[in-house]
């Protein structure tokens, strides 16, 4: 599938991501497959390939069709296998990748994403990622350079931690009040940037919200029960679980400013 897919016009190279590329899926995981383009893929043919692979039609959504960030691409089932296509524009891709190295990133507004889709995730998903097909040799050369975590990248989400303690102030404000939607969104966030600011102290690329928390637990030094802290935080939603969450952030904080 790979190789066909290079044969698409704008299509450079393709990549197995996901927990299949880190050896940590589950017999009913998908194949997820990243599709590196440079300007505009043949979208026309993308399709007429999907649909030939799963043996029925396809839609194929093209850049921008899945928003700004995931881009686009499609849901196969191949052999009742399925099988995600997704869309990288590579220019973007190595953008980013060079805003990183000197310590810029973006979080975007992106469906799927509820903690917002961070930018450094597409230098992670190259280092993370098994190539298998890049004729241009582009992606592998890319994957070489992102195997070492950017010093700077990790100082900048390290230090993203201070915008955990005010989404808790803002948390603290709703809670006697009983909101518990604001209060959820707040301390979601807040753990949300802990666990990015915890992976970058370790230069572990953080690729999304899914598995997050329990990959955060088990990086040396996170403070202990963090997993279930934040779980017990979550629950509650009240005042006392604002201040429960107020402690977290300042366990994490202080892992983050020992190194």
């Amino acid at each position: 599938m790979a190789e066909r897919l290079t044969a698409v016009p704008g299509i450079r190279a393709v990549v197995l991501g996901g927990s299949r590329a880190r050896g940590a899926h589950r017999p009913d995981s998908d194949w997820d497959l990243g599709l590196y383009y440079r300007g505009v893929p043949d979208l026309a043919a993308l399709t007429s390939l999907a649909s030939a692979f799963q043996g029925s039609p396809v839609e194929v959504a093209g850049p921008g069709g899945w928003g700004p960030w995931v881009n686009g691409g499609a849901w196969l089932r191949v052999d009742g296998v399925p099988v995600d296509w997704i869309l990288r524009d590579l220019g973007r891709v190595e953008a980013v990748w060079s805003d990183c190295r000197q310590g810029r990133y973006e979080v975007g507004v992106q469906p799927g994403h509820p903690l917002g889709f961070w930018s450094p995730a597409y230098p992670g998903e190259v280092a993370l990622g098994r190539v298998l097909a890049d004729p241009h040799g582009e992606l592998t050369a890319l994957q070489q350079a992102t195997s070492e975590y950017p010093e700077p990248l990790r100082r900048a989400l390290a230090d993203a931690a201070w915008e955990a303690d005010f989404s808790v102030v803002a948390a603290r404000k709703s809670a006697p009040a009983g909101d518990r939607l604001h209060v959820s969104l707040c301390l979601s966030r807040a753990f949300g940037v802990l666990v990015q600011s915890l992976h970058a102290h370790h230069r572990h690329w953080c690729l999304n919200e899914k598995g997050a928390l329990a990959a955060a637990a088990a990086l040396p030094d996170t403070p202990a029960d963090f997993a279930a802290r934040v779980g017990e935080a979550l629950r509650g939603l009240d005042p006392a679980a604002v201040e429960s969450a107020a402690t977290v952030v300042r366990d994490v904080r202080e892992v983050l400013h020992a190194l």
